[in-house]
C-alpha cells in the first residue's frame, strides 16, 4: 500500500516544498506587518487584529501544514485523507471564529473587498481541504488539484491580506500626517 500512496504523493512533492516554504517565509513577513502596526500611531484594537492580522499567519500556516502533510511519508491515503479534513474541518471552524470576530469589532467597518478575502474566500478555500479530505481515498487524482487550489487559494489570501494591512496603515499614516494621498 506504501507503493500506492507514494504514487500519488510524490508527483505533488516539489509543488508542496515550494507552497510551504513560501507560506513560511511569509509567516515570518506577517510578523514584521504586525510589528509595524505596532509602531504606528494609529491604535488598533485587539478585536481588529484577531478579525483581520491574524488570519493572515493562520492561512501561511495552514498551507504549511498542508505541505508537511502531503511530504510526510504516509502508509495509507486514509491516513493522509483524514490529515488534510482535519485541516478543512478546523479552517472552517476558524473561519467562523474570524466572520465572528469581524462583526464584533467597532474599530473598522469593512467592505465588499475585505468580507471577500476575510472571510469568503478562506472559507472556500478550507471547504476545499474539507471535500478533498473525504474524497482523497476514492479519487486521489482529483482530490490532490483540489488540495493544490486550496493550498495556493490560502496563500494568496495571506499575501493580499498582508499588503492590504500595509497600505491601510501607509496610507492612514500619510492622512493623518496632513500629506495629500494620490488616488490610484
Amino acid at each position: 500500500m506504501h507503493d500506492a500512496v507514494a504514487t500519488h504523493l510524490a508527483a505533488w512533492e516539489s509543488f508542496y516544498i515550494i507552497v510551504a516554504s513560501s507560506a513560511g517565509a511569509l509567516t515570518g513577513l506577517q510578523f514584521v506587518v504586525i510589528a509595524l502596526i505596532a509602531e504606528v500611531d494609529r491604535k488598533s484594537t485587539r478585536h481588529e487584529v484577531s478579525a483581520f492580522g491574524t488570519p493572515n499567519v493562520v492561512h501561511f500556516c495552514a498551507v504549511l501544514l498542508v505541505g508537511a502533510i502531503l511530504s510526510t511519508p504516509w502508509g495509507s491515503l486514509a491516513n493522509v485523507a483524514l490529515a488534510i479534513g482535519a485541516v478543512g474541518l478546523a479552517g472552517v471552524i476558524y473561519g467562523a471564529i474570524v466572520i465572528k470576530r469581524a462583526l464584533s469589532q467597532k474599530a473598522y467597518k469593512p467592505d465588499f473587498g475585505d468580507w471577500m478575502w476575510h472571510t469568503v474566500l478562506p472559507l472556500a478555500a478550507y471547504s476545499s481541504l474539507l471535500l478533498a479530505g473525504i474524497t482523497l481515498y476514492r479519487d486521489p487524482r482529483s482530490a490532490l488539484f483540489l488540495v493544490g487550489a486550496a493550498a495556493l487559494t490560502l496563500l494568496f489570501i495571506g499575501i493580499h491580506n498582508a499588503w492590504d494591512t500595509v497600505t491601510y496603515i501607509a496610507l492612514g499614516q500619510t492622512q493623518s500626517s496632513g500629506q495629500r494621498v494620490k488616488k490610484e
